[in-house]
């Protein structure tokens, strides 16, 4: 018996597929197909896939030409397939030609020439979102270049006073418009990240003109907006998002799936610190004001996976601020403590101090940590009381999970519905904290 065996990603399952398929099949007796898995992909670069793994995989077993279906979950996995099934012959597409020569030591390899014309990368391309960018923080620049690596969305235009932004978009022949009505006119979504006394009315005016939203958080400063914007952008079958890209990391959703699942036991404290020290205290009044204040630029991501694992039902908070300035209400330093009713969590950040970043969430049989930065790990550990059961995991993260935010906003628009990553409850509830500091209820300002 003479065993084929063939790997890919087999998204959008499509007649090239099927014909190379065929082909690959008809040079043994025996074929084996390897999908790869979500996070291998994501490893290699392969961030917008529109089907899930067992999606994938129950496409191709419908098919009934493989013999067998298996996941390849890791580099260098080819190798070890070959010899675990005694493959004979391993081929690909003719696309890779050369790229598998290393193989030819342990079977025969074959390059069959790919059906012209269709590719699962076309098929995602077919509607292009064009997207703006509004604002004038750094962040727009890295927003800029991790779109240029997600397949169905383009940036075509940018608003912004950031004369870096502005000189970048004219050598890549992005335009530059001289008003957010000129942005709005010639995009279909826009990523917001001006100041957040200005995400409420830049939201609004995307929304009535029937553009999808992607805005750093917080939404609004006042939960009444907040709630506005989301019914709002629910009546018009929009997309309204908050950018907070810790979400949308791999590595993130699988702490927060391990969490769930009692693998610590019960939890009953959540402890995050998130800090940058700059330097604010020689600003003058003017920078001060035009500046993010520490609750505005660290809370959300922050008090994010609190409301996430305890909800957002506390029964007391406290606030307590280090204040640089009094009359702008800008803190240092901030600190919120909750009381849920049945574990306790701390969020600590600061624009004027500094800390280790790290997140430690306990519970009754163990504890989960993770290393400074937290908010951008791709490594976490379980530990528990006796050290030889403590667990390390890694997961792959590019471009600071910039592009996995903006992949889920393309799916979001695509398919009309939010893909789960951080729900409105969530975002109401980050908004209610910024508007109870703003207002000072449960706040305690220190100087």
């Amino acid at each position: 018996m003479i065993k084929v065996i063939t790997y890919g990603t087999f998204d959008l399952l499509h007649h090239g597929h099927i014909r190379l398929l065929q082909r690959a099949k008809a040079l043994g007796d025996y074929m084996i197909v390897g999908v790869t898995t979500d996070d291998f992909d994501k490893s290699r670069g392969k961030i917008n896939v529109q089907q899930s793994f067992m999606e994938r995989i129950e496409a191709l077993k419908a098919l009934g030409i493989a013999d067998e279906v298996i996941a390849e979950e890791y580099e260098g996995q080819k190798i070890d397939d070959i010899k675990r099934y005694g493959i004979d012959v391993f081929t690909v597409g003719s696309d890779w030609e050369g790229q598998f020569d290393y193989l030819k030591g342990y079977c025969d390899v074959s390059y069959l020439k790919r059906t012209e014309g269709i590719s699962s990368s076309e098929i995602r391309g077919k509607r292009e979102i064009r997207l703006g960018l509004a604002g004038d923080l750094s962040l727009l620049c890295k927003y800029k270049k991790e779109a240029e690596v997600v397949n169905g969305i383009r940036v075509t235009g940018v608003f912004t006073n950031n004369e870096k932004i502005v000189r970048d978009a004219q050598d890549e022949g992005i335009s530059v418009c001289t008003s957010y009505d000129e942005l709005l006119g010639m995009c279909d979504a826009v990523y917001i990240a001006t100041h957040p006394s200005l995400h409420y009315e830049y939201i609004k005016r995307a929304l009535l003109c029937g553009k999808h939203v992607l805005c750093e958080s917080p939404i609004a400063i006042k939960y009444a907006e907040c709630r506005e914007l989301f019914q709002l952008s629910q009546g018009k079958c929009l997309v309204l998002m908050d950018a907070i890209k810790t979400a949308y990391s791999t590595a993130y959703n699988r702490l927060l799936l391990l969490v769930k699942s009692g693998r610590i036991g019960k939890v009953l404290s959540i402890d995050f610190t998130c800090t940058s020290l700059g330097n604010i205290y020689e600003w003058d009044r003017e920078m001060i004001r035009k500046s993010w204040k520490s609750i505005c630029a660290w809370g959300p991501a922050a008090l994010l996976p609190i409301f996430q694992i305890a909800g957002t039902e506390y029964k007391k908070k406290i606030i307590t601020s280090y204040m640089l300035s009094e009359e702008e209400k800008f803190d240092a330093y901030t600190r919120v403590d909750f009381i849920f009713p049945n574990l306790t969590a701390s969020a600590r950040v600061g624009k004027g101090v500094k800390s280790e970043g790290e997140l430690v969430i306990s519970g009754t049989k163990g504890y989960i940590y993770v290393p400074a930065p937290w908010w951008k790990t791709d490594y976490f550990e379980v530990r528990y009381e006796e050290l030889e059961n403590n667990k390390r995991y890694f997961y792959q993260l590019d471009g600071e999970g910039i592009r996995y935010e903006i992949l889920a906003f393309v799916r979001a628009i695509e398919s009309g519905k939010s893909m789960n990553y951080l729900n409105e409850d969530v975002s109401g509830a980050i908004v209610r904290i910024m508007e109870d500091f703003e207002t000072g209820v449960d706040v305690q300002r220190i100087r």
